[in-house]
């Protein structure tokens, strides 16, 4: 689905409108299905904001014997209503999430539906909060997180690891983000995508993504390397090198085969792009070519120096028989 120029920007004035969209469905939906009117009730509208309703979602579903429910949400809370810049972030970047699954997956039927039943949703939400809680040097209970998040979610993101806002992680079965990675905004991924390290690094060895990235599912980037603001990663991909802005990369290894048309293709989700060049496949052709019809030439001349040097052996050998 197409996304409206509002994506762009969500601040502390759009609080209201995103919550008060969330009742209305609430309120909708719990008339139209009676059988779900208790849970939209204890999700959504029982509580006062939007930040003490996700708490409550993420906590069930994280919940197990050892950590309850009611524990869990009590620190998620505090952790999305605290005070300063760094709470202040993190509220917005949470209203920014909602609005990337609404308007970019055409799958979610309205800004609940991302809130009480999209994984990639919930996971992206708890990783906001064990990030929070790795920055204020809760790394025990930020790593306990992240494993629970790994078993719930299918999806495993390092509490360490640096996401913009207006993300959006569409279905997210199969996701690794690792350690050093940063994500710019409005970034868009699909599921099985693994931004990784080598193995043969250490320190500051993730990728980092520009905004407005599109990355298309079951693709690899691997390293400390640069995808560059508006470019496309096609689905499959195995990303080794760094990638301009505004092109696409496909193959494995992934070669730049073209121009993104829309110079945010993580908001329209757009995988169109203009061809670096129309005659890319000849140009292959032709390029392979060449380079086969060198190396027969360079055979060639390696077997006419071999006739040579027998030539000159016979020659040697019947000269010496003239002689006798």
């Amino acid at each position: 689905s197409s996304s409206s120029s509002s994506s762009s920007s969500v601040n502390e004035d759009d609080e209201d409108f995103v919550w008060r969209a969330i009742r209305e469905e609430a309120l909708r939906d719990a008339a139209v299905e009676p059988m779900l009117s208790s849970y939209l009730y204890a999700s959504i509208l029982s509580h006062e904001t939007l930040e003490q309703s996700i708490s409550f979602v993420l906590a069930n579903k994280l919940a197990d014997s050892t950590l309850l429910p009611t524990q869990l949400m009590e620190i998620f809370n505090s952790v999305l209503m605290a005070e300063g810049e760094g709470g202040r972030e993190l509220r917005e970047a949470l209203r920014a999430d909602i609005l990337a699954f609404k308007e970019r997956d055409p799958a979610c039927i309205g800004y609940s539906h991302a809130l009480l039943l999209l994984k990639g949703f919930h996971a992206l939400e708890s990783h906001r909060i064990q990030h929070a809680l790795w920055t204020r040097g809760q790394d025990l209970m930020a790593l306990a997180m992240q494993s629970r998040i790994s078993a719930v979610f299918t999806l495993d993101i390092h509490p360490a690891a640096r996401l913009g806002k207006g993300i959006l992680i569409d279905h997210g079965t199969g996701v690794v983000i690792g350690e050093t990675c940063v994500i710019g905004d409005y970034v868009s991924i699909l599921q099985g995508v693994t931004l990784g390290g080598t193995g043969k690094a250490t320190g500051d060895r993730h990728p980092k993504i520009g905004p407005h990235v599109l990355i298309g599912a079951h693709s690899t980037v691997l390293g400390n390397i640069t995808i560059e603001r508006g470019s496309m990663i096609s689905a499959g991909s195995l990303v080794l090198k760094p990638v301009p802005p505004h092109t696409m990369v496909a193959g494995s290894p992934a070669k730049v085969v073209g121009k993104v048309r829309n110079q945010r293709p993580a908001l329209a989700m757009d995988h169109h792009v203009t061809p670096m060049a129309p005659t890319f496949c000849a140009d292959l052709e032709a390029a392979v070519r060449k380079q086969v019809q060198e190396e027969n030439e360079r055979w060639r001349a390696r077997d006419e120096s071999v006739r040579y040097t027998v030539l000159t052996a016979d020659e040697k050998r019947r000269r010496r028989r003239d002689r006798r």
